[in-house]
């Protein structure tokens, strides 16, 4: 059974200015495109003995000048991670370097890295190092002291010399978490020679005086240098640009300015995207720099203290604005399903990291977004109009990233460590620049009549043709939503956005995880319970419309036995509606659940039982089920992500075991097969295992789709892989 994965066979094209993602017909000749190839898991870098179960995170990032040897930074562990990519398709550990602090950037210069260290006893009394050391052995060859607290690092392009932002950051806990907080930062510059640096050449750039804002206490938070050796200098706080020669001089500075945002959801406590508010005069409050060529700069402007614009934005270095993306790069994001709905009264998407490098002739820009955790990957040939070619999916996070083109690769350093809450870990990922099309996203609402906000897609239905109909889960408790989904192109698109209603408000209190056809031209929709949270365990009846029609409520010899995890999936066979039980409730043996029938027409409830899976950690449970021909189909899976995951398959059962016997009599043990070990498909992406798999359709002509929930991008990378197989 040939899996049909589905990969983007258009090009993803963004005007400047426009807030439009288009899909353009892809040439005759394959184009070339960044797909993921591999992945590793930092804590793989602990020694054995050591404690794998401590946070871990994989942040600022730069590679060997060979390209085979990638050094991050490692705040959790105070260790300088690194990692072999002599094959990049296979990285493998190379260990940690401890490093006597915390290390805030590391920059990496022939086989020398230079990892900026954070020793401070205070905010009062900020204090680092810069070490120079050889990533070969882990010796330290050289330490210069900053005088203060340093944030990033960039080396000039012919490698003669170092500069290091000196934050000094402030306290958030006093005065609202506003500058100006004594001491102020500066930016240092050290020369470097023989895979060295001499710390006697280092020299103070002062930036106090320059910005309107807390002029007294600049902030420096990123910098970088072209081939003149100019430093351009974020002071992310202070809203201010900073450029200086490499002796320190001030060559210019200017404001970062403001965006009028309009159009965008500013709201994140009601479960519910809604892009319809607006921030004027939203200040830009830029994190990352990065020289584009010798005359312009890119900010990508994540905002702190009064901001954040959700985007990006490009300067000459004289100041002048040359390009402002507005809100198009968040809504490109929103359409692949990973706008971060709970940062929405923060800072959106979060744009932060960024590297710009050139392949094949083409300048690019990677934009991270740390919250919507992707990788927006932009032509940057004409400064003044980006265009957006790919997004690209990341971990969870992405805080630092570094390109390699002699080596066609990009790799991206994404920081969040979910061990606390038994999530996955931080990883490393590594992106191949090659001919092909792009493998993500699988599933876009690009090219719809307006901008559709998706995510946490659950329970999932076939209908006619190359049609699919999917609905969200309870992240979304203020937006219950029927998409449908247009399989014929690739990616699939989502082509509308059909409300779930109650008296013609958005239905409150359903967590819908099953959707099937009434054969009426509407849908019943399965909705999981949670008493604490006043959640019926119940069926809806809705009509073509999205209005409720019917409500049904589970009888009371279910309802006596109840336990949180309740219906996951329904499917209608004749009068029958079929739905699963995720797990086990108070009456039913180990390891087996539920298929809970009920007759529409007479109103019956029945019942059959499903043997499960043991699971080897955690549980195992059923997220699905679907009726096709002689067979019904359910997706069993255990809730281990990454390297722990066990058990996602599609199991099949005989239509004539589905004999519903009287609920609270002795139940019959249906009989199973496996048709599909879904890991396999899952580890094609190249990132890690992800845990929900739970949509599956069967079309007419027996072809089988496959969808993932990403959580509504919270905890979650945000990824939703839809894909099919016969």
């Amino acid at each position: 059974m040939p899996i049909r994965t589905l990969c983007l066979t258009s090009t993803l094209a963004l005007c400047a200015g426009s807030a439009t993602l288009a899909l353009t017909a892809g040439a005759a000749k394959a184009d070339m495109t960044f797909n993921r190839i591999a992945s590793f898991a930092v804590m793989g870098n602990m020694a054995d003995g050591e404690d794998l179960t401590r946070e871990s995170s994989a942040e600022i990032i730069s590679v060997s000048e060979d390209g085979m040897t990638l050094a991050y930074t490692d705040s959790p562990l105070g260790v300088l991670g690194r990692i072999d990519i002599t094959d990049p398709a296979n990285p493998k550990p190379l260990g940690n370097i401890e490093l006597g602090g915390e290390p805030t950037a590391v920059s990496v210069v022939g086989q020398t890295a230079y990892v900026a260290v954070n020793t401070s006893e205070s905010y009062t009394a900020p204090s680092g190092h810069l070490s120079a050391i050889d990533l070969a052995s882990g010796e330290e060859l050289a330490q210069c002291d900053l005088g203060g607290q340093p944030d990033s690092t960039a080396f000039a392009k012919d490698s003669s010399f170092i500069a290091v932002a000196i934050e000094n950051e402030r306290d958030e806990d006093l005065g609202d978490g506003r500058v100006g907080q004594m001491p102020g930062g500066d930016v240092v510059m050290i020369d470097l020679a023989d895979g060295t640096m001499d710390c006697a050449t280092l020299r103070h750039a002062d930036v106090t005086g320059l910005a309107a804002i807390a002029p007294e206490d600049p902030e420096p938070e990123f910098t970088d240098i072209n081939a003149l050796g100019e430093v351009a200098v974020t002071m992310q706080e202070n809203n201010e640009i900073v450029i200086l020669s490499r002796d320190g001089e001030v060559i210019n500075h200017f404001s970062a300015g403001s965006v009028d945002l309009v159009g965008i959801d500013a709201t994140d406590e009601r479960g519910a995207l809604l892009f319809t508010e607006s921030q004027m005069g939203r200040l830009r409050e830029p994190d990352a720099v990065q020289w584009i060529d010798d005359d312009h700069i890119a900010i990508a402007n994540e905002g702190d203290m009064d901001g954040g614009s959700r985007g990006f934005t490009v300067f000459h270095k004289d100041g002048t604005e040359v390009y402002e993306s507005g809100t198009s790069f968040e809504q490109a994001v929103i359409q692949v399903g990973h706008y971060p709905d709970k940062r929405s009264d923060a800072k959106g998407i979060e744009p932060e990291g960024m590297e710009i490098a050139t392949f094949d002739r083409v300048p690019y820009m990677f934009l991270l977004a740390e919250r919507a955790s992707v990788v927006g990957v932009y032509d940057m040939s004409d400064p003044a109009s980006p265009v957006l070619k790919q997004i690209l999916p990341s971990g969870i996070a992405p805080e630092g990233a570094v390109a390699i083109p002699q080596r066609n690769l990009l790799v991206t350093a994404n920081e969040a460590d979910l061990i606390e809450d038994g999530g996955v870990r931080s990883h490393v990922m590594i992106y191949e620049y090659a001919e092909g099309e792009a493998a993500y996203p699988t599933l876009t609402s690009a090219g719809a009549d307006k901008l559709i906000g998706w995510g946490a897609i659950s329970g999932m239905v076939a209908g006619e043709g190359s049609t699919l109909y999917a609905v969200n889960d309870s992240f979304y408790s203020y937006q219950p939503t029927i998409f449908t989904i247009d399989t014929s192109v690739s990616p699939a698109q989502i082509t509308d956005a059909l409300p779930v209603t109650r008296a013609g408000m958005p239905a409150q209190k359903l967590d819908m995880e099953g959707i099937t056809l009434d054969g009426k031209g509407g849908f019943w929709i399965a909705s999981e319970g949670r008493t604490d949270r006043l959640v019926p365990h119940a069926l809806y009846h809705v009509n073509a419309k999205g209005e409720i029609k019917d409500e049904i409520a589970l009888p009371a010899e279910l309802l006596a036995h109840e336990k949180r995890f309740g219906f996951e999936g329904i499917t209608k066979v004749g009068d029958w509606l079929w739905m699963a039980v995720q797990r086990e409730w108070g009456d039913d043996p180990k390891d087996h659940v539920k298929l809970v029938a009920y007759n529409v027409e007479t109103e019956e409830w029945g019942a059959v039982l499903y043997p499960k899976a043991k699971p080897d950690a955690g549980w195992t449970g059923l997220s699905e089920i679907v009726a096709h021909g002689d067979w019904v189909y359910v997706i069993e899976r255990d809730n281990q992500i990454g390297a722990a995951a066990v058990t996602k398959k599609v199991y099949r059962i005989p239509a004539t075991d589905m004999v519903p016997g009287a609920l609270g009599s002795e139940l019959k043990v249906v009989t199973k097969e496996e048709v599909r070990d879904l890991i396999p498909d899952l580890k094609s992406w190249n990132g890690y295992v992800v845990d929900k798999v739970e949509g599956l359709a069967v079309t007419e002509d027996g072809t089988f789709w496959v969808s993932t929930d990403n959580d509504g991008v919270d905890d979650s990378s945000g990824e939703t892989f839809l894909w099919s197989f016969k």
